[in-house]
């Protein structure tokens, strides 16, 4: 939490966490109290007892209390990926609680015309984890989805060795965090973050942009973002790089995700 202004919450996707927004919550603080979290499951949330499946509903309560005990009125919301997912739900359950939504490159596969394909995809991806391990799924996701395996480059983050750069603590602090995400996500959160489909209903006449990134035009993710703004009958805006756009564009990425709620 940083900043000052309206509140501004960060819903970061897959395994990640509060972490990998840090360089784009320091560009928006002069205009934002920036609130980001680790969604639960995710490295300091933690679980009490035993793994839990992912459970969009519980996910969207869960930011509608943060909200709440913020105790500053409906928020600015953004999500990413999964975290996208997340901030649908939220804005269709808990309305009161948002103020603006950009839903940024959300795979929302269940509103294709044809799902399937990206079904089994990821149906795959889930079976590799669990009959060659975390490293192998890893692997086929990034490769698959056309992601760098760099630091900052990809949803997951870094995997096989050292960063190709000196990080700095932050930045290496977030990258052991994150690398303790992926088992969790794979076992819980891949087949429930893909299987959602947002209440278009409650969601329609909302404030909800949903974000692509420049780079990502043409991938399927962009299919699915298309599919999610022409039934919603919403906005789309352009940002900066590829699903992972904030990482290596920080300050690019704020820009437009300041002028994209400003029109939201």
């Amino acid at each position: 939490m940083r900043g000052s202004g309206p509140v501004l919450l960060i819903i970061p996707g897959g395994p990640q966490d509060a972490g990998v927004f840090a360089d784009v919550a320091g560009h928006l603080a002069d205009r934002y109290t920036v609130v980001a979290y680790d969604p639960r499951g995710n490295s300091r949330s933690t679980f009490d007892g035993e793994p839990q499946e992912q459970d969009l509903d519980v996910h969207g309560d869960d930011a509608a209390r943060l909200i709440e005990a913020l105790g500053a009125g409906p928020a600015y919301v953004f999500g990413t990926s999964g975290g996208a997912q997340i901030g649908l739900n939220l804005a269709a359950r808990h309305p009161g609680r948002v103020r603006a939504l950009v839903a940024h490159e959300p795979p929302s596969m269940m509103l294709l015309d044809d799902p399937s394909p990206s079904l089994a995809g990821m149906r795959d991806l889930h079976d590799t984890y669990r009959s060659q391990g975390v490293e192998a799924a890893m692997q086929k996701f990034f490769s698959e989805n056309s992601l760098s395996e760099g630091p900052g480059q990809d949803e997951a983050g870094p995997q096989d060795g050292p960063p190709s750069f000196e990080p700095s603590p932050e930045e290496a602090e977030t990258f052991a965090r994150v690398s303790g995400n992926f088992e969790y996500w794979l076992a819980h959160g891949v087949m429930p973050l893909s299987l959602y489909r947002p209440d278009i209903e409650a969601l329609r006449g909302r404030p909800v942009v949903v974000g692509i990134g420049e780079e990502s035009i043409g991938q399927p993710i962009d299919g699915m973002g298309k599919a999610l703004a022409d039934r919603l009958g919403s906005k789309r805006a352009a940002f900066p790089g590829d699903h992972m756009g904030f990482a290596p564009y920080p300050d690019r990425f704020a820009e437009t995700l300041h002028l994209t709620l400003r029109g939201a």
